[in-house]
């Protein structure tokens, strides 16, 4: 029950300095064959039985890169200036990624300029001493933001939901913006028809009408150490 947010033993000879230097190579042939129009799934496994990678380490390169339609698609939806606007927020996937911080456990830099982790939700999820500090982070931030309203969104299958919807109304009471929270069944879809969208899962990156870096931002005011797993 004490295990770090998105932490295995296995991962400090997973994401050593040696195992990083195979994973970059191994994901530039990835990235070759999947942007010569092979499927990423069948990519991956291919050249990840080649180089003899881990699950865990396929899924860090899967999770780091992308095409290049895919990058500029990503790219030409990026905002970075949102003051006075309204921002919706895909609550779990920002707060997890935000309590893997905290944690000090590995982050990835992303092909795509976000900031990925290896937490893997799974429809359970439970409240840690750390996710009070990812939810001050986020609250501090979109306050620093200068944003009119934030719409954080909850999945309503995922264990927990309703008790960090009551953590962050009480940790977000005394803040300039409003405040709203959700939740719902369906967060993902509700994303792609919204602008200035928090979030670092690639299919809503691609599907929403527009997003922010929010995580690189908070990664930068917490320095934290970030891996790269691609060249």
């Amino acid at each position: 029950m004490n295990a770090k947010r998105g932490y295995l033993p296995e991962d400090d000879k997973n994401f050593s300095s040696k195992a990083l230097e195979t994973m970059k190579i191994a994901s530039r042939h990835i990235t070759y064959l999947i942007n010569e129009g092979y499927g990423l799934k069948q990519a991956s496994t291919f050249v990840g039985n080649h180089f003899a990678l881990s699950e865990r380490q396929r899924l860090a390169i899967v999770r780091s890169i992308a095409t290049t339609e895919q990058l500029n698609l990503r790219k030409s939806k990026e905002k970075t200036t949102v003051e006075g606007s309204e921002v919706w927020i895909d609550g779990f996937n920002t707060i997890i990624t935000l309590e893997v911080m905290y944690n000090a456990s590995i982050l990835f830099a992303c092909m795509d300029g976000t900031i990925r982790d290896l937490a893997s939700l799974r429809g359970t999820y439970r409240i840690i001493p750390e996710t009070k500090d990812a939810i001050q982070m986020l609250l501090n931030t979109l306050e620093e933001m200068k944003i009119k309203s934030a719409h954080i969104l909850l999945d309503e299958p995922v264990s927990n939901s309703g008790r960090l919807m009551a953590l962050i109304a009480e940790m977000g009471e005394n803040y300039s913006f409003n405040l709203d929270i959700q939740i719902i069944k369906d967060v993902d879809r509700e994303l792609w028809k919204k602008e200035n969208v928090i979030t670092s899962d690639s299919i809503i990156l691609e599907h929403c009408i527009s997003w922010i870096n929010f995580i690189k931002r908070c990664i930068e005011k917490h320095n934290t150490e970030i891996l790269k797993v691609w060249i």
